[in-house]
């Protein structure tokens, strides 16, 4: 049997109107899908080779980058947070970042973005969730989730003209509506996770972390200590 590989991967949870009734962006997987199919889920995916060269106008916060640095064989913070900007933005249109010119030309994946003006910046970034794909799978991703407040974006919240067809029903889904929803298992453990920290958007006292191997699984935190 073939082991199948783990790709770091991320994941933004984009929410809207948290003092009043929070929604949070979500879009559903095509039915063809090789990972989750037909499932609601959060736009992401997995970390490109050239995420980590690309320059961000200003970085995670801190206690993120220790975080993301905690039970790690590398430091991947840098990655993980081009990679969750780049994913928004192909999948739902949606930009994070401020006016700035590249130096030089920016990579394919990012020309679109590039060409708006701007410069993805990571600093409204809260890393709030971690969880490996358990074995059995027939991919694996060892994700990290970013929780950030809709009032960062610089574009439209409600346009999704320029999403790519990776998700379908691209839509505002009111949280305490979204189990009605189909959903994989972690979404809704991320979700519950949280709606407990709202209307609050910061890095949580300590991450939460599901950890499965071939071995075992474990629900860990990590607690931000510095390297």
């Amino acid at each position: 049997m073939t082991e199948i590989p783990i790709r770091d991967a991320a994941t933004v949870l984009l929410v809207r109107d948290c003092q009043t009734r929070p929604r949070v962006l979500m879009g559903q997987r095509g039915a063809r899908a090789a990972f989750m199919p037909n499932k609601f889920v959060f736009p992401g995916g997995a970390v490109d080779p050239g995420d980590a060269s690309v320059a961000l106008a200003q970085p995670l916060p801190d206690l993120c980058q220790a975080r993301l640095r905690e039970d790690c064989d590398g430091d991947r913070s840098h990655a993980l947070a081009v990679a969750a900007i780049r994913e928004l933005w192909e999948e739902t249109g949606l930009l994070l970042g401020q006016p700035g010119s590249w130096d030089g030309t920016p990579p394919a994946d990012w020309a679109g973005f590039a060409a708006t003006g701007h410069l993805p910046a990571a600093h409204m970034l809260n890393f709030v969730f971690r969880a490996v794909t358990p074995p059995g799978r027939p991919r694996r991703f060892d994700a990290r989730f970013f929780l950030v407040d809709a009032d960062h974006l610089i574009s439209d919240p409600d346009d999704f003209s320029g999403a790519s067809d990776e998700l379908s029903s691209l839509q505002w889904v009111v949280m305490e509506e979204a189990r009605q929803f189909n959903l994989p298992f972690i979404t809704e453990v991320v979700l519950a996770e949280v709606m407990a920290m709202l209307p609050e958007i910061a890095p949580p006292v300590s991450v939460p972390y599901f950890s499965n191997s071939d071995e075992q699984s474990l629900f860990l935190r990590l607690e931000g200590h510095a390297l």
